[in-house]
């Protein structure tokens, strides 16, 4: 079988891409230069698509023994993560970029270029079991990104393989020591790798402009602070509020909603931030799931590495009903709700409100 691997220069791309070439596969190493100015972005233990990422990605291929190739996807991820990622806060939504990243790039960019070149399948180092085209957590819960590739079509599963599905984090870079990948100590990468100092709200207001606006308590309906522009908050955000006075109750106060129209800022207590039902927008059935019956009992999952709550599904026209059995906080609209059923991914939505 034909395998192109998507290597980002971490230790996880590094060893799928080893462990599919051990079994007999024909691969080729693509590393996607997702910048136009890699100095921008995240390095070190930031980073996942910089200038040293690629050299760490070329050095793996030689080690494995594999060609390997640079493919320029600046324009596609700048239009379908970055613009969307800024279009999403200044509507008062919270995107994950890594879940449209996965969507948008790897699983659709990436994939439908690599089917037309002839490859038969798409590798990646993402921690998940992909069993018969059924995508499951992996064994590894601290490390699990079943919740990121939720997004996932069925066509798409049926030509991604994921290596490294049965293995925990430590059995991989103890197996990158053993096959001399100088990757096998690096730093995991994390927050987001466009953002390159770590200060969302500085991109956003860079990009948005600087608006004041007025912060509102939810209690007595009074303006309570004003802040330089709602894309800078997000639902359950209890620090950085800039309250000038502080709650009757003296307890604090956290982000209930955000009103990008009249650009105002609603906050509260905590327990105004529990909330039992869902409306989820654009579904995905991608699992093994009969949706005919029109109600679903599963759990669900509202953000990466977040908790698992049990819950009921109603299916609708366009849109899902989710109905928790027990409070979630910090729901907030622009995430995506991944449905399983035990370890299995059933399906996806994104969160488009909560009461």
């Amino acid at each position: 079988m034909r395998v192109l691997a998507a290597m980002s220069g971490g230790v996880d791309s590094a060893v799928a891409a080893a462990r599919i070439a051990e079994a007999g596969h024909d691969v080729t190493g693509v590393h996607l230069a997702l910048s136009s100015n890699p100095q921008s972005y995240r390095t070190g233990a930031r980073g996942c698509c910089t200038v040293e990422d690629s050299r760490d990605a070329r050095r793996a291929a030689d080690v494995i023994g594999i060609p390997f190739y640079i493919w320029d996807m600046a324009e596609r991820f700048h239009r379908d993560v970055v613009e969307d990622f800024v279009a999403e806060y200044a509507a008062g939504r919270t995107p994950n970029p890594c879940l449209r990243c996965n969507e948008k790039i790897k699983f659709e960019a990436v994939l439908d270029r690599a089917l037309a070149l002839g490859f038969d399948a798409v590798a990646t180092g993402h921690h998940a079991r992909l069993e018969d085209g059924v995508l499951r957590r992996s064994p590894d819960e601290g490390k699990d990104q079943s919740y990121v590739l939720g997004v996932l079509t069925r066509e798409q599963l049926s030509h991604a393989i994921f290596p490294l599905g049965d293995s925990t984090k430590a059995q991989v870079r103890e197996e990158a020591a053993r096959r001399g990948l100088t990757v096998a100590d690096k730093p995991d990468s994390h927050d987001i790798c466009f953002i390159a100092d770590g200060d969302t709200r500085a991109f956003l207001a860079d990009r948005l402009g600087e608006a004041e606006g007025p912060i509102v308590d939810a209690l007595s309906g009074k303006v309570v602070g004003t802040h330089g522009g709602a894309f800078g908050y997000t639902v359950g955000q209890r620090k950085g509020l800039n309250i000038d006075r502080p709650a009757a109750d003296g307890r604090p106060r956290y982000v209930l909603s955000i009103e990008p129209v009249s650009n105002t800022v609603t906050v509260g207590p905590r327990a105004a931030l529990e909330v039992t039902s869902i409306v989820a927008t654009k579904p995905v059935w991608n699992g093994p799931v009969d949706t005919s019956t029109g109600e679903i009992g599963c759990s669900v999952q509202l953000r990466a590495h977040g908790e698992v709550y049990p819950a009921r599904v109603r299916v609708g026209e366009g849109e899902v009903h989710i109905t928790l059995e027990a409070p979630a906080t910090g729901v907030a609209p622009g995430q995506g709700a991944v449905l399983y059923d035990g370890d299995t991914v059933i399906g996806s939505a994104t969160i488009a409100s909560a009461a």
